[in-house]
C-alpha cells in the first residue's frame, strides 16, 4: 500500500514537472492555475493544447500496457510475457501498416509532429486488431501443445515478431514514397502525435480493460500456481486464458495503432512492481499500472528534453530500458 501512495505522489508530481518543461518553461504556480481554469495567455494554450494531453496519453498508454504484461505473463505462467515479446505489438504494427499502405487509412502532413495521420483509425484498429488475432491464437495453440515451456514460449513470439517485422518490410518495399515515409515515421513509438480524441478513445478502452483484470485477479492467482491447480479450484482456465488475451490484444491494437510500437513496458514494469509488492494480484495489478504510467511519462518527458529543441520518440528510451531487463531475465532464470 505505501508504495501505491508513493508512487501515485510521484506520478502527480511528474505530470506537473511534465507540463512545465519543454522548449518553452512554465512556471509551476502557473500549470496549477490553468489545471483549474485559471490560466491566461500562451502559456495557458500550450498546456491544453499540446503538453496535457500528451502527459495524459504517455499515463494511459503506459497503464494499458502494463496491465496488459502483467496479465499476460500470469495466463501464460511466463514471466517473459508481455505484448512486444510474444509478438502482438508486431502483429498489431503490421495491421495498421496494412491498413494505412494498402486500404489507404493514413495520410502525411508535410510538417509537424503529426507527420502522420491516420483519416480512418476505426478501420487501421480494426485491421491491426484483426491481425493480433492472430498472433494471439498462435500463443493460445502453442501455450496447449504439451504445456509448453516459458522457454518456448519465447521463441515463438521471437518467431512472430521476425514474421510479421518481414510482412511490414514487404508492404514498405511496394509503398510509394508518401506511404513509406508514413509508415517509417508512424512506427517510431511516440505519444507526441496524439490529441484529444485519441485520449478520449484509448481512456474508454484502458479503463474497462483495468478492471476486467482486476476483476479476475483471484483467477490470475489460481493459474500462477499451476492450471491443474486452478482446475481444482474451479477455474476454468481456458475460458480465462482466452479472454484474457483477447482484451490484452485489443489494449495493444488500440495502442499501437495510435501511437505506434512502444516496446518492453508491458515486460519491465510488471517486474518493477513485483519487487515492492510481490506476485498477489491484487496488489500487482494497481502497482504495475502506477509503474507503467510512471515509466511512460518520465521517459516521454526524458525524450522531450535530452535534445531539445528536437524530441526523441517515446520508443527509443524505452527499448534502451528494456533491452538490458530482458537480457537480465534471461541469464537469471524465469523464477518470479
Amino acid at each position: 500500500m505505501a508504495f501505491m501512495v508513493i508512487s501515485s505522489i510521484l506520478l502527480f508530481l511528474l505530470l506537473i514537472y511534465s507540463i512545465a518543461v519543454g522548449a518553452t518553461n512554465i512556471a509551476f504556480t502557473d500549470v496549477i492555475l490553468s489545471l483549474f481554469g485559471y490560466g491566461q495567455g500562451s502559456a495557458s494554450t500550450i498546456i491544453w493544447n499540446i503538453r496535457l494531453p500528451r502527459a495524459l496519453v504517455a499515463i494511459v498508454a503506459g497503464v494499458g500496457l502494463s496491465v496488459s504484461g502483467v496479465a499476460l505473463q500470469s495466463i501464460l505462467r511466463n514471466p517473459l510475457g508481455s505484448p512486444y515479446t510474444l509478438g502482438i505489438s508486431h502483429a498489431c504494427a503490421f495491421g495498421a501498416a496494412f491498413s494505412v499502405i494498402v486500404l489507404g487509412s493514413g495520410t502525411m502532413r508535410s510538417t509537424g509532429a503529426d507527420a502522420i495521420m491516420l483519416n480512418n483509425p476505426y478501420m487501421t484498429t480494426a485491421v491491426s486488431f484483426c491481425f493480433s488475432l492472430i498472433a494471439t491464437f498462435t500463443l493460445i495453440a502453442i501455450a496447449k501443445y504439451r504445456n509448453s515451456s516459458p522457454e518456448v514460449m519465447i521463441l515463438t513470439g521471437v518467431a512472430l515478431a521476425s514474421l510479421f517485422t518481414a510482412g511490414t518490410m514487404f508492404l514498405q518495399y511496394f509503398a510509394d514514397d508518401v506511404q513509406l515515409a508514413a509508415v517509417v515515421f508512424w512506427t517510431f513509438g511516440d505519444v507526441g502525435r496524439a490529441d484529444w480524441n485519441d485520449l478520449t478513445i484509448l481512456f474508454i478502452l484502458t479503463v474497462p480493460a483495468v478492471f476486467y483484470f482486476f476483476m479476475n485477479r483471484w483467477n490470475y492467482n489460481a493459474i500462477d500456481a499451476g492450471d491443474e491447480t486452478a482446475k481444482g479450484l474451479g477455474v476454468n482456465v481456458e475460458k480465462v486464458r482466452l479472454w484474457g488475451m483477447l482484451v490484452a490484444s485489443l489494449v495493444t491494437a488500440f495502442i499501437v495503432s495510435f501511437l505506434g510500437v512502444i516496446g518492453f513496458v508491458g515486460l519491465v514494469c510488471p517486474h518493477m512492481a513485483r519487487r515492492f509488492v510481490g506476485d498477489e494480484q491484487r496488489f500487482l495489478l494497481p502497482a504495475s499500472c502506477l509503474t507503467g504510467a510512471l515509466l511512460l511519462l518520465g521517459a516521454d518527458t526524458a525524450a522531450r528534453l535530452m535534445l531539445a529543441p528536437h524530441e526523441l520518440p517515446v520508443a527509443i528510451l524505452t527499448a534502451f530500458m528494456g533491452a538490458p531487463l530482458f537480457l537480465y531475465l534471461l541469464i537469471r532464470g524465469y523464477q518470479h
